[in-house]
This record gives structure tokens, C-alpha cells and sequence, in this order.
């Protein structure tokens, strides 16, 4: 059987599209940026489709990144892949001390924490604000700052959620030109944190969740949209009441997965 390539031949054919290849050989670390990005959302899509074939081509796409970056830094002389081997190898073994160091078992996050002056350093400002909110509880917790159990963060929920229904009984509202309330906006916010909160605490990633939620909402509307249709219904036109039972069929019928109710 022939052996498979590996991360040696893989790079080595990197260095020669920088040579030979016009296209490769023109970018830098700022040109590739938004392909990263690209690359890392299509490996998230083939993990969700449960496709094998596609999650192992994107991987591949996915290293490329990796190998140009190191190529690149290589001949700025900064730094070359096997640096970046290098330190992946020895901050895997300190995070792992009860493995590879002889030591006791402890948080990621709070080793972390020790070489960090703040929760947020390092921590990048673009990232999705869902993930970002994960993070910043996640790392707070390192350091100590977090409830006990899931009690705390559900009664903060409640907690939050009364403060909106505060706003909205003394009339907060999104002005006619799209223009919420402040103080409105700012309670809902502190009510979505709060949530990723206990989402946090009783090990559910806020991201994952809501995509499942998204996906079962999405299914579920495009059968009350198949179903309109086929009794000759338009959705838009058609009211919430009307909308509704069609949700309500579309659910009985098995479509879509949990209870969403009227949205």
C-alpha cells in the first residue's frame, strides 16, 4: 500500500506555489485574511451536514491556510512552520501537566488566566457576540467569578427578563425609524447574556443551540410555507392567526423537532 503524503510534502508543495504560481506567490498575511474566515465557516458547514467526504476536503482547505501563513512568515523571516509545531507541542504539554509534566490536573482557563493581565486579552473583538459573550463568562470563571451551580444564572434570567417587561410596560419601543430604546436595548442585551450564562453553566454552547434552533425554525416555517401553498394561501397576506394554525399542523405532522410555538 502506498504511504499517504504528509504535513512535510504538503508544505514543501506550499513553498513551490509561492515560487511558480503568480496567484500564491502575490499574497500576504493581510490578502488571505478573509479566505481563513471562509475556510474555518465551510469546515463548520461540513461538521454540521455530518459529511465526511466534504469535512476532510475543507480540513484540507483549512491547513493550506496554516502552511501559507507559515510560508509566508517564513521568508519575512519571522518565524517558519516548525515554530509554529514548535509551540503548539509545548503549550499542548504545560496545559496537559497531569500528562506530560508529572503535575495535577487543572482548568485550562485558569492556567490561562495566570499569563494574562486581563479576561479580555487575546480575545479577538470580532468574534460573533454570542461566542464572545461564551467567552468572556467562560474565562471570568477561570479566575474565579462565576455561580455555583445553574440556579444562580436561571435566576438571573428571571431576574433580566422582569427588567424588559419593566421597559415595555412604560412604553419602550422601536421608534419609526428603526431606532430601539436605549434603556430597552440595553436590558435585552444583559437578558442575552445572562442566558448564555446558564447555557454556559449547564454545558450547552449558546452558538450550537441556537443553530439547531435556527435550523429546526427554518424547516418548520418552510412546511407551513408548502402547506399555504398547496391550499392556495399566500403567507404574506394570510395574518398571524391564519399563520398560526399552519404552524400548529406543520407540528402535528412531525415537521421539525421541539416546540417553538408562535414566534
Amino acid at each position: 500500500m502506498q504511504e499517504k503524503a504528509g504535513l512535510s510534502e504538503a508544505l514543501e508543495l506550499m513553498k513551490d506555489l509561492r515560487r511558480r504560481c503568480d496567484w500564491d506567490a502575490a499574497q500576504t498575511h493581510e490578502s488571505l485574511r478573509p479566505y481563513l474566515i471562509e475556510e474555518a465557516y465551510e469546515v463548520d458547514d461540513a461538521i454540521r451536514a455530518g459529511n465526511d467526504t466534504q469535512l476532510r476536503e475543507e480540513l484540507g482547505d483549512l491547513l493550506l491556510q496554516v502552511l501559507f501563513h507559515s510560508v509566508v512568515a517564513e521568508e519575512r523571516r519571522a518565524f517558519d512552520f516548525g515554530d509554529v509545531a514548535e509551540g503548539f507541542l509545548r503549550k499542548m504539554k504545560s496545559r496537559h501537566p497531569h500528562l506530560y509534566e508529572g503535575g495535577e490536573r487543572q482548568s485550562w482557563e485558569g492556567m490561562k488566566a495566570r499569563t494574562r493581565a486581563s479576561v479580555v486579552d487575546g480575545l479577538p473583538a470580532d468574534l460573533p457576540a454570542l461566542h464572545r459573550a461564551f467567552r468572556l463568562q467562560d474565562r471570568a470563571a477561570g479566575v474565579g467569578f462565576d455561580w455555583p451551580d445553574a440556579a444562580g444564572p436561571a435566576a438571573k434570567v428571571e431576574k433580566e427578563l422582569a427588567e424588559v417587561r419593566g421597559e415595555i410596560a412604560v412604553g419602550a419601543h422601536v421608534s419609526g425609524d428603526g431606532v430601539p430604546d436605549p434603556a430597552l436595548e440595553m436590558e435585552l442585551g444583559d437578558l442575552l447574556f445572562s442566558v448564555v450564562n446558564l447555557c454556559r453553566k449547564l454545558g450547552v454552547h449558546p452558538s450550537l443551540a441556537l443553530d439547531k434552533a435556527n435550523t429546526k425554525f427554518a424547516r418548520r416555517f418552510q412546511d407551513v410555507e408548502l402547506l399555504a401553498k398547496s391550499r392556495g394561501i399566500e403567507v404574506q397576506s394570510a395574518g398571524l392567526e391564519a399563520l398560526d394554525e399552519l404552524w400548529n399542523e406543520a407540528k402535528r405532522n412531525g415537521t421539525g423537532n421541539g416546540e417553538l410555538g408562535t414566534v
